[in-house]
């Protein structure tokens, strides 16, 4: 991976968002952001880290939104239009336990059969990282903060709210990892 891969990603991520969803394109740019400044825990990973946090979303563009569930849908296109990097189709894919979501959904099964983890276990935690301290606006923000913001927008009793309540622990967990994976580089 290089640098036109990650070129190749944002300008695929600003045609299929930034008009028609323009937060959800600021979002994207802050998570890309926020996974240029994790490349230094990451080594030979960083591209893939960069590409798949400017992608994580896509599966949102209307054109794409087959079945509505953002990282099926985002991986499909990946898949199947751009015949992209598996590793990256995966992270997307997979992207802060989507898993958890896709039961709510009936999609698990789907989704792990035509996805399955990456058992790379720090780019995995990264991109939860790079996506659950970015706010909708693409902002910094924690965790914490994150995961109460996406059940106030969706609501608690919704597929998003359930999925979310269930999926804080994973998430608080892996932010932990990444931010003290980061503490360890050299300065």
């Amino acid at each position: 991976m290089d640098d036109m891969f990650g070129e190749w990603a944002m300008e695929l991520a600003q045609i299929e968002l930034s008009g028609a969803l323009p937060r959800r394109w600021a979002h994207t740019q802050g998570v890309a952001e926020r996974a240029t400044e994790v490349c230094p825990a990451l080594g030979v990973d960083a591209d893939l880290l960069v590409a798949a946090a400017t992608l994580h979303d896509i599966g949102y563009a209307p054109r794409l939104a087959v079945t509505g569930f953002h990282p099926l849908d985002g991986a499909r296109f990946l898949r199947d239009e751009h015949r992209a990097d598996e590793r990256l189709v995966r992270l997307v894919a997979n992207h802060s336990f989507a898993l958890l979501e896709a039961e709510e959904r009936g999609l698990r099964e789907e989704l792990a059969r035509e996805f399955p983890l990456l058992e790379e276990p720090l780019l995995v935690d990264a991109l939860v990282y790079c996506d659950m301290t970015t706010t909708p606006d693409g902002d910094r923000t924690t965790a914490q903060d994150r995961v109460t913001e996406i059940v106030s927008r969706y609501g608690d009793d919704s597929v998003v709210g359930r999925f979310i309540r269930r999926a804080a622990p994973e998430i608080f967990a892996s932010v932990e990892r990444v931010e003290a994976a980061l503490a360890a580089q050299p300065r």
